[in-house]
């Protein structure tokens, strides 16, 4: 079963966190969004909402909740973190991607 229909599928989250990772995989490899801009493609008002739903997401790396950049560009938290071993393995990720230089 791919993504799309593991995600589809899923019990144990709740509708708006489906919304907001089924858009996200619409993001490309190679390419990032901010957390408004995915906001905005939801319909959704609040960043900060597209926030706690991707601190939550059980499918990651697979929804790429790393693609998510805070508006100003910079990297913004990864799993609800501002740094540590969590923000060092979104970078990872991004440079994996060709996004952030190494």
């Amino acid at each position: 079963m791919d993504i799309r229909e593991r995600v589809l599928r899923a019990t144990n989250i709740t509708e708006f966190q489906r919304r907001v990772y089924l858009a996200l995989l619409d993001i490309p490899s190679g390419e990032t969004t901010s957390y408004g801009q995915l906001a905005q493609r939801i319909g959704c008002k609040s960043a900060q909402a597209v926030g706690q739903a991707l601190k939550r997401n059980p499918f990651a790396p697979d929804v790429p909740c790393h693609r998510v950049i805070a508006s100003d560009g910079s990297i913004g938290g990864y799993f609800g973190k501002r740094g540590g071993e969590e923000i060092e393995r979104k970078r990872q990720l991004l440079q994996q991607e060709q996004i952030l230089k190494q």
